[in-house]
Parts: C-alpha cells; sequence; structure tokens
C-alpha cells in the first residue's frame, strides 16, 4: 500500500448536487444559510449551485440570488455549474470565479443528461472553457458514468481516460472521475484510474462516489491508496441526479470526513460543524438525510466521538 496523505481537499457538493434533485421547494434564504454553515464549518471549496434551464431543474433557478446572498470568506472556493456559454454569462454576471463543467464517459447518458453526444458536449465547452479563460475563470470538469452507465452498463476504462484527457485539453484544472449510479467498487477503482492517470496526471484528478450500494467509503480508501488527495462529497449525503435511475445520494461528507480524522488525514472541516449544517438543511426537506455519521448523532450515539473530532484534525 502507498502511504497515506497527511492531508485531503473535501469539494462539498451538497448546495447543488444534492438539493438539485430534492422535491421540496427550499427556499433562497435556506440555500445562503447552508452555504455559510458549510464555509464556517471550514470547508474550503462547495459547488454553490448551478446556471441550469430552471424548467429542467427547477431548485437552482435562484443561483443568482444564491450567489449574492452568501458571506464569501477570504480563501474558500465558491463554484458554479454550467452547461453552456449562456450558463457561464449567468454566472460570470454573478461574479462566480470557478466553475464546473460535466460531461459523460457514456454516449447514451451524454444524450440523456443534456441533449448532446459527447462530441457535441465537448465542441460546447471548448467555448465556455475559452470564454472562462478570457474572464479569469477556473474551469473545473465532472466526468460521469466512469464506472458504469444506468443506460449502457459497464463502460471501458479506456473510453473514460480518453474523455477525460480531452476535458483537460479544454483547459480544465482537474476532473472528477465521478460513480454517477453507484456501481463503482475497490476491486474497480484502481482499474479505471490507471486507465486515465495514462492522460490526466495524479493531481488533477478527483473522485466523486455515490453510495448506492455501500461501497463510496471503502471506494474512497481505494482512491487514497492510489494517491489521489480531492474527493467530492456532499452534506448529509443529500443527493442524487434527476437523470440517472436508481441514483442514491452522494457519499456523505460527515462520513468520509469521520473515517479521515480516524486515519489521522487533515482536512481542516469541523464534524460539528457539519453535522450543524446537515441538521439545519434537513429541516427544511421532506425526508431525513442518510448519512451513518448524522444518524448517530441524531440517536445520540455520537457525542462522545464529536468531542474527539470535532476539530477536523
Amino acid at each position: 500500500m502507498n502511504p497515506l496523505p497527511r492531508r485531503v481537499s473535501i469539494v462539498e457538493v451538497g448546495p447543488r448536487d444534492g438539493l438539485q434533485n430534492e422535491k421540496a421547494v427550499i427556499a433562497t434564504a435556506d440555500k445562503i444559510a447552508f452555504v455559510d454553515r458549510l464555509s464556517a464549518a471550514g470547508h474550503a471549496a462547495i459547488e454553490v449551485s448551478a446556471f441550469v434551464s430552471p424548467t429542467r431543474v427547477p431548485q437552482m433557478a435562484d443561483a443568482s440570488d444564491v450567489f449574492a446572498g452568501i458571506s464569501r470568506r477570504p480563501g474558500v472556493r465558491y463554484t458554479a455549474l454550467v452547461p453552456n456559454q449562456a450558463g457561464l454569462d449567468r454566472a460570470m454576471a454573478a461574479g462566480v470565479s470557478e466553475i464546473a463543467i460535466f460531461a459523460a464517459a457514456s454516449e447514451t447518458f451524454s444524450r440523456r443528461n443534456i441533449n448532446q453526444s459527447i462530441d457535441q458536449s465537448l465542441a460546447t465547452y471548448a467555448t465556455v472553457c475559452t470564454a472562462a479563460a478570457a474572464g479569469g475563470i477556473r474551469v473545473r470538469a465532472y466526468l460521469s458514468t466512469c464506472f458504469g452507465c444506468p443506460f449502457e452498463g459497464p463502460v471501458a476504462p479506456e473510453r473514460v481516460a480518453a474523455v477525460a484527457g480531452r476535458l483537460l485539453a479544454l483547459g480544465a484544472f482537474e476532473v472528477a472521475v465521478s460513480d454517477t449510479i453507484g456501481v463503482a467498487h475497490p476491486g474497480q477503482v484502481p482499474v479505471v484510474l490507471d486507465a486515465v492517470a495514462r492522460e490526466v496526471p495524479l493531481n488533477q484528478l478527483a473522485l466523486h462516489f455515490h453510495d448506492t450500494r455501500g461501497t463510496a467509503l471503502a471506494n474512497v480508501l481505494a482512491g487514497l491508496d492510489y494517491g489521489v488527495t480531492t474527493f467530492d462529497s456532499s452534506a448529509g449525503g443529500l443527493g442524487g441526479c434527476p437523470f440517472a435511475p436508481g441514483a442514491a445520494g452522494n457519499l456523505a461528507t460527515e462520513d468520509l470526513v469521520y473515517m479521515l480524522d480516524g486515519l489521522g488525514i487533515q482536512t481542516g472541516i469541523s464534524l460539528a460543524g457539519l453535522v450543524e449544517s446537515s441538521r439545519f438543511i434537513e429541516s427544511r426537506l421532506d425526508h431525513p438525510l442518510p448519512s451513518r455519521y448524522l444518524q448517530a448523532a441524531r440517536g445520540g450515539g455520537a457525542p462522545g466521538l464529536l468531542s474527539l473530532a470535532g476539530t477536523g484534525y
């Protein structure tokens, strides 16, 4: 096994990837308060919203208002998802300094998700990346269905690597290799990374896992052993994809931070502050959040653990 890193970067995707699929209407003020709580908990990167069609993703219709209302802390990256030039224009008007684009490794998912082929989507993103660079905006890239597609089944690692390399060539500073429907397992992670790392340097790779089959934390361990040091997660385990049947919530940030704390890996995130953030947004939903750590805290099983790990170090 490779030595574990001393520090890991966590990209918090709860306010965007987490909330986008919620049926309950979340007030703009509550989204702002949620982001501010996550900032106070020590997050250094938060995906705040998405400048996408409000018809397709109504929960993100107030993206500009959310960005206008949040308290931006020095050193914290506040990012937004954009699908095209129109989305970029809205993001720039809102003062966003980092955006994310999203492609897929499977043709069917690409067409179902954004109504474009992979090649068409990359042509669109080429324009977006050029304009973003001209405006001094950094671009992160998500690559969906890297471990399996809900429509096509298994996806060849070589195809994942090819699209990841093309995203990097467009100007993305980082590619988040994503398990959109939660089918990845620890034996698969190094196989996919072996292929992708031939196209994208390891320090420009992140991993984005869903916990549909309960393997997300095991997959993180496989990624850590490989040398990956950036992981996406969602407060409380919020999330899912409205265009990916069967996709459960993202890896819960509490569960991830608890595991990393136990391994002696620094994140800079306070578990106590994170739990408070998740409890806040949970009170605005119509269902409990799935995070195991949050459930333990809710049931009285975590106070001692919180006192041990509450600093996030």
